[in-house]
């Protein structure tokens, strides 16, 4: 018996199950772009001493509501919470610096010196569906508790550069602004909320909804119908209390002696309300409204709200989905490793033999990529599949070839003619050519 008392045999099998709205399968032919944007990614962020933590997907409900804010639209509007069968309230995670926060204090990880740790996995939120906008959606991020300086925030800002260099996206701007203390914006929320009431009719109702919960969101409304009252409205920057700008200004400088560039935006204040300080968004105009790829910021005071000591912290994620997507639009599609080799089989007579020698091939020559379907099909048939897989080599495998001892090697990207090579020499052969398509490094002049 299935969920909701039906019996399964009750489905009707002709009846197709639909994935779920907001939600979408990543197909063989597109996952090693994913793994490959992923492996730069944690590449970079392991080299500079960033240790992975691996998160739960469900969390207490609490734990949303609390650190993002009851009165955002992330907590009251997009996640998917439930109870279980004990009635415990719980949410799939809509992001993840929460989690992280509750998982570095709960396994005791902020005694010490500074805590770095990245993580990544997908996330959660019921919003409506659009281009670079779904309801489940992946993200890379990292965190650095215990280290106040703005040396961190620069740190992380400079990693994300490598990565785009690394992954050659252009184009994205770096957007940075920094929200002060929580005294110093609390003391210009109430500012900012004068001006706006003053000029109440001039607002849409999304921002006159937002203007008691949460007016900084104002700022960041994207109809452009706000756009001459928010340029209007005071700036934060003029309210900063003197650490949070001696902080904005050291980052500002860092990130310059660094090479990278970035905007002051004064109405950049994201959608959370745990950050503090430095805020920022690294930006891009070829993904239509949806042109954030990365985002983060400090949130000095998160972990101690979670029930932790008062440790700064700072933090971003990045937008797997967009970051793929961006590379695809603009055409940076790298070139992604090919099968090395498939391995044809004459019949089904050999594919006892055929097992042996792609399992021995696959032990004995590192990081060889072997794809075979056993002798399904003809050979025409497996040379197609051969040639369709990307491989750069066919071996051939019947039954002349097992009574000898040997295999055919043919060459499916050049001209070269075809080898035969005995089995016992194969593992040496095929690591000797590996060796020989490794790209040469320049010589030095």
């Amino acid at each position: 018996m299935g969920p909701g008392g039906f019996f399964l045999t009750d489905i009707p099998v002709s009846d197709k199950i639909p994935r779920v709205k907001g939600m979408y399968d990543i197909t063989p032919e597109h996952t090693p772009l994913w793994r490959w944007v992923e492996e730069k990614a944690c590449g970079i962020l392991n080299a500079a001493g960033y240790g992975e933590i691996r998160l739960p997907l469900l969390e207490k409900t609490a734990l949303f509501a609390r650190s993002i804010g009851e009165e955002t639209d992330v907590v009251s509007k997009e996640m998917y919470t439930f109870e279980d069968r004990n009635g415990d309230s719980l949410t799939l995670r809509p992001e993840a610096t929460a989690g992280c926060v509750r998982a570095v204090i709960q396994n005791g990880l902020l005694h010490g010196h500074g805590v770095k740790v990245w993580y990544s996995g997908p996330m959660f939120r019921h919003e409506n569906v659009q281009r670079g906008r779904n309801r489940q959606f992946y993200q890379i991020g990292a965190e650095a508790y215990g280290l106040a300086g703005p040396d961190v925030d620069a740190e992380l800002i400079v990693l994300l550069q490598q990565l785009w260099e690394q992954l050659g996206i252009e184009g994205v701007e770096l957007q940075i602004n920094s929200l002060g203390s929580p005294e110093s914006r609390a003391a210009y929320r109430d500012t900012l909320v004068e001006y706006l009431s003053d000029n109440r009719d001039r607002l849409d109702d999304d921002s006159v909804r937002r203007l008691e919960r949460n007016p900084l969101r104002i700022l960041d409304s994207k109809n452009p119908d706000m756009a001459a009252v928010v340029a209007q409205a005071p700036s934060l920057l003029d309210h900063l209390d003197p650490e949070s700008a001696d902080h904005f200004e050291s980052l500002q400088e860092m990130l310059s002696a660094c090479g990278v560039q970035a905007t002051v935006n004064p109405r950049l204040v994201r959608g959370l309300d745990y950050y503090t300080r430095t805020v920022f968004e690294w930006v891009t105009g070829d993904l239509g409204s949806q042109g954030t790829i990365c985002a983060g910021g400090r949130y000095d005071g998160l972990v101690q709200r979670l029930g932790g000591a008062a440790v700064p912290a700072v933090g971003y994620s990045m937008g797997l989905d967009r970051v793929v997507e961006l590379i695809g639009v603009q055409g940076k599609q790298p070139d992604l490793p090919a099968t090395h080799a498939y391995l044809i089989v004459g019949g089904q007579g050999c594919q006892v033999a055929g097992q042996v020698l792609a399992d021995q091939l696959r032990r004995t020559v590192p990081g060889m990529r072997l794809q075979t379907n056993l002798g399904q099909g003809s050979f025409k048939s497996q040379f197609k599949r051969a040639d369709r897989s990307g491989a750069e080599l066919a071996l051939v495998l019947a039954e002349d070839e097992v009574q000898r001892g040997v295999v055919q090697v043919k060459f499916l990207r050049d001209q070269r003619e075809q080898l035969e090579i005995a089995q016992v020499e194969l593992p040496g052969w095929l690591r000797q050519w590996q060796a020989e398509q490794q790209p040469r490094p320049e010589s030095q002049p």
